[in-house]
């Protein structure tokens, strides 16, 4: 028996759902009893599974509370959807029509349901979010000050830095402390901090935004970040492979880690030496994946030492 999929196109105000891709739909509002009628919609019809795309987060909050309805969620890449909605030759685009074209493309798919982020991942997915905001502020501050030779806009840009730093700073002890009351998160901080090089940034934006690390394969692991090069041959051409997609910002933090790690250690040294000669992109990408392999198999260690006998 086929699954039943319900496509909800999402906005900040109204949510659009439609069962499969030529089936009846209907709007909600995007609120708490919006998304109450939306499951009734749902249920009534027998729907299996319902299918969102991320929106800038306004798919957060229907996405918990249809959970909470017993209603299981995916949530699609919007790029992934658009790119089957013109392969099916669907160039016309409406709330209605995009909500048929995203059940069509999870049923396609076969998309399994996603459950939400238990509240503790949330709670440091939001502390390690507001944290980088706050680095990339203080950062654009300090730059702008070279600018700036007027003594009252001086005083007044110092006075913003040091309350960005004294934020920063209480953000960094919630983080811990965050950390260490869980017994699986204080684990794998240990087993991350073990390669030197690798400190407590890291480790939180790991945690907070690579949940999945230890559970999936290396390869897996790779394709999520975005640090695994993809095949682009066809016929007898070999095209270069290169990387896309992914989670930028752990990406971002594992190129800059990567390049202190390969410093200190050994085994990242020797495997530098041995890429000299290719382009510096190459070499920048090898060394990162190298470290997220590394602290994959580090994390599946401690996932398996804390699982029950």
């Amino acid at each position: 028996m086929t699954n039943i999929i319900c496509g909800v196109d999402v906005s900040s105000t109204h949510l659009d759902a439609r069962i499969g891709p030529k089936g009846p739909s209907a709007r909600f509002a995007n609120s708490p009893e919006g998304v109450a009628a939306l499951a009734e919609f749902c249920k009534s019809r027998a729907v299996a599974l319902v299918a969102m795309e991320a929106t800038g987060g306004y798919e957060k909050q229907p996405f918990g509370l249809l959970w909470a309805h017993d209603l299981p969620c995916a949530i699609l890449n919007p790029r992934m959807v658009r790119r089957f909605a013109e392969a099916m030759g669907v160039l016309e685009k409406t709330d209605r029509i995009d909500a048929g074209v995203i059940a069509w493309c999870a049923e396609a798919r076969g998309v399994a349901p996603t459950k939400p982020a238990s509240q503790t991942q949330q709670t440091l997915a939001a502390l390690v979010l507001r944290l980088r905001q706050l680095t990339d502020l203080r950062t654009a501050q300090i730059n702008q000050r070279q600018l700036v030779k007027h003594e009252g806009v001086l005083a007044g840009s110092a006075e913003l830095i040091a309350l960005i730093k004294k934020q920063v700073r209480a953000l960094e002890v919630e983080i811990a402390a965050l950390i260490a009351k869980d017994p699986l998160w204080r684990a794998l901080d240990e087993a991350f901090r073990s390669i030197k090089g690798v400190a407590d940034r890291t480790v939180a934006r790991l945690m907070a935004e690579t949940p999945e690390i230890g559970l999936i394969s290396n390869k897996a692991i790779g394709k999520l970040v975005g640090l695994a090069p993809l095949a682009n041959d066809s016929g007898k051409s070999v095209g270069r492979r290169a990387v896309r997609g992914g989670r930028a910002s752990v990406r971002a933090i594992l190129f800059v880690v990567a390049d202190v790690v390969r410093r200190y250690d050994p085994d990242f040294a020797d495997f530098h030496r041995r890429l000299q000669g290719k382009p510096k992109k190459v070499i920048r990408v090898a060394i990162a994946h190298k470290l997220l392999v590394r602290l994959n198999a580090k994390a599946r260690d401690v996932r398996k030492q804390l699982a029950p006998a």
